[in-house]
């Protein structure tokens, strides 16, 4: 039986209760063990936590301390969590689902080493940078500094609570800023997790780093409209993307959204078929399909169509279905009841528009693990592109598999979406897969490849996938406000240009 953990709210520095004295219980999606009890943050507990922030900036104990300085203590942050990768890693499974293989070599890996690069990345960009010499109409030297904004608030989804937590708190803290990190109540464990690691080094000081947890409708919404928040980092669906933009308009915030998706995976007709079918079921049933950039709209061109449809379904029938803890698991559960039932919903819909049900559909039975909701890897052909499974995000692992006659075709169809997330190209040839990638409107294109997440590179959607870039410079830049100071250099009242128009 798994250890039941307890986290209380983290804010300024210290654990403390819920102001309601309320908590909640986590639940193992494998089985549906408690796996912990967790303080339910409400309203009033989030103003704690931003007020916290906002001292914490305002003395300048953190912010204004040299970015040299800053980076350091991320890399001994950095030493601890990679010491703590295996009880992270068993969180994450227990909390969120992720197979132990995923989260061991994948989520909660990624997650610390992108930590590290971008604390490391953040000492490189430099704190000035020099405007071009400008003599009209007066000769004037100029600067840009980069600064923090000040309180940013993280609100992270359940599907990947680790990683997501990391690309808004790893460049938050490197540019100086202090956070309040709202998780998804599904799965906060490994946020609360990381949070108590980083008060043990004793390298943050009180009340940069806050973690409470609570309903959106609370303690999400209280972090998109407080005024004493600077800026919002949110990952999540594009309804509730609306809805924080909406609330955070009314005090003008800086907001990056990283929202839906229904991407696109193009395979050419020259591509290697051993590499692009299993890395087109790579693309659409990791994590079980809960991955908002996952490739769920698969277009194959109608000359190979079939051979790819009997190898793509021979594949995933073959995948192991079972207990995140198990590590010999390929595909472990969907993360709650009622996103089973959304996947089954969806399912329906596909048969009811007329698409075919090739593999999958149903409950897959796990022994052992009456608890848990288990799913089926589904794929669907003679789907067209307008369907709702082909155009509205599952968030489940449910395959459409589209036919297309010409590349013109499969593109203009890629294309006919509201999301922009990402995409993949499957083909021998590399600049045919390039010029086929610039055409795809979407933030991240896999050519030959699917999932893999470079920290030096942005990542950020088109259309209603988003705002913003998250990772890279491009992601820190995004926690900065670029502020120009001015130097005149006239050295007399008399030069002065703009004595002439004023007559001063």
């Amino acid at each position: 039986m798994a250890e039941v953990r307890d986290y209380k709210l983290y804010i300024d520095g210290q654990w403390t209760d819920a102001a309601s004295g309320e908590t909640f219980e986590t639940t193992n999606p494998s089985d549906g063990a408690v796996v912990g009890h967790v303080a339910r943050g409400g309203k009033d507990d989030m103003r704690r936590g931003i007020e916290a922030a906002r001292k914490a900036f305002d003395s300048g104990v953190w912010a204004d301390m040299p970015q040299e300085e800053r980076s350091r203590r991320m890399l001994k942050a950095w030493e601890a969590l990679t010491a703590a990768l295996p009880v992270l890693s068993q969180i994450e499974a227990e909390d969120a689902g992720h197979t132990l293989r995923m989260a061991n070599l994948f989520s909660i890996a990624l997650g610390v080493e992108h930590w590290r690069i971008l604390a490391q990345l953040s000492s490189t960009m430099g704190e000035y940078e020099p405007v071009p010499w400008n003599d009209f109409p007066a000769v004037q030297w100029g600067i840009v500094r980069r600064e923090p904004y000040g309180v940013t608030a993280a609100i992270t989804p359940w599907n990947f609570p680790f990683i997501l937590m990391m690309w808004k708190a790893a460049p938050a803290l490197a540019t100086g800023n202090s956070i309040v990190i709202k998780p998804a109540t599904y799965t906060p464990m490994s946020t609360l997790e990381f949070a108590r690691i980083l008060q043990e080094t004793d390298l943050f000081p009180p009340g940069v780093i806050n973690v409470v947890p609570g309903a959106g409708a609370a303690a999400g919404e209280e972090l998109a409209s407080n005024p004493m928040v600077d800026k919002v980092a949110f990952t999540g669906s594009t309804e509730v993307g609306r809805r924080i933009m909406q609330l955070a308009s009314s005090t003008v915030k800086k907001v990056t959204l990283e929202l839906g998706g229904k991407s696109a995976n193009i395979l050419l007709d020259d591509a290697d078929l051993d590499i692009a079918i299993a890395g087109s079921l790579w693309a659409t049933f990791l994590h079980s399909g809960q991955i908002c950039h996952s490739g769920t709209r698969l277009f194959v061109p109608a000359s190979i169509h079939d051979e790819v449809i009997a190898r793509l379904v021979e594949t995933a029938e073959g995948l192991k279905i079972g207990s995140a803890m198990d590590f010999e698991t390929d595909m472990g559960p969907l993360v709650h009841r009622s996103q089973y039932e959304t996947v089954e919903r969806y399912v329906q819909s596909g048969i009811e528009e007329g698409a075919k049900l090739v593999t999958g559909g149903e409950r897959a039975l796990v022994p052992g693990c009456d608890g848990g909701y288990f799913y089926k890897p589904t794929i669907f052909t003679d789907v067209r592109n307008d369907m709702k499974i082909a155009q509205e995000e599952i968030f489940g692992p449910v395959l459409s598999v589209i036919k297309y006659d010409t590349v013109e075709d499969a593109i203009a169809m890629a294309n006919d979406s509201i999301y922009g997330l990402g995409g993949g190209v499957w083909s021998r040839d590399i600049p045919r897969a390039l010029n086929v990638a610039k055409r795809i409107r979407t933030g991240t294109v896999w050519i030959n490849d699917y999932h893999l997440l470079n920290a030096y590179a942005p990542f950020g959607g088109y259309k209603q996938s988003g705002v913003g870039r998250e990772l890279g410079t491009w992601g820190l830049r995004e926690y900065q406000q670029t502020k120009y100071i001015h130097v005149d250099q006239v050295p007399t009242k008399d030069q002065k240009f703009w004595l002439q128009i004023l007559g001063l």
